[in-house]
């Protein structure tokens, strides 16, 4: 139990912001983590580019894991960073792609940025009714998070709009999606 809390919030409202925002952490952790997976596992003609696109987000993520951890100071807790805390919190599977091509890896992140959007959504709405200022927090990177999900996305889309991993319902099948749609011949196949 907190000695203290911020000025203005009840104990349990400050409990439950604590955590909303303690799930978030263990989820920046995890996805801080597969991002340098991918960087490191990422192969094929399109590997430089995803490579050096992926360490700003890491970067990125990792500022916001430690911004979400010192707003659970404040709220007179202490923030858990441990691998133990992450499986703890994972409501998700374990990134599933190793050694693989730039397609097959951005299709299977952008279902992993799917559900990590899917989440902060979730808890800017709860936070809304608990405390505005956690809740911007999470605004300002769910922006962000959106906006590199756009980058992944960019890689992915088709001349006509749809993205290759459409329907994908896991990362292997996301990744398996990507590798479907490869130039052989002058010809692109279809996605099965």
């Amino acid at each position: 139990m907190t000695e203290f809390s911020i000025p203005g919030l009840t104990e349990s409202a400050s409990r439950r912001i604590r955590d909303l925002l303690q799930t978030q952490l263990s989820t920046y952790n995890d996805l801080h983590l597969t991002l340098k997976h991918v960087h490191w596992n990422v192969v094929g003609p399109n590997f430089i580019g995803v490579h050096q696109m992926i360490d700003p987000q890491v970067e990125l993520v990792r500022g916001f894991a430690d911004q979400v951890a010192e707003r659970i100071a404040a709220l007179g807790a202490a923030p858990l960073g441990t691998p133990g805390a992450i499986l703890k919190d994972r409501t998700w599977d374990d990134y599933s792609i190793g050694r693989d091509t730039a397609q097959a890896h951005l299709a299977a992140l952008d279902l992993v940025y799917t559900g990590v959007i899917v989440d902060i959504r979730r808890a800017i709405d709860e936070l809304g009714e608990l405390d505005v200022v956690s809740q911007d927090i999470l605004i300002g990177q769910a922006a962000e998070l959106e906006k590199f999900q756009w980058f992944v996305r960019a890689h992915l889309e088709t001349a006509d709009g749809q993205l290759i991993d459409h329907g994908a319902d896991t990362e292997q099948r996301a990744a398996a999606a990507a590798k479907d749609i490869q130039p052989r011949g002058g010809i692109t196949r279809s996605p099965r």
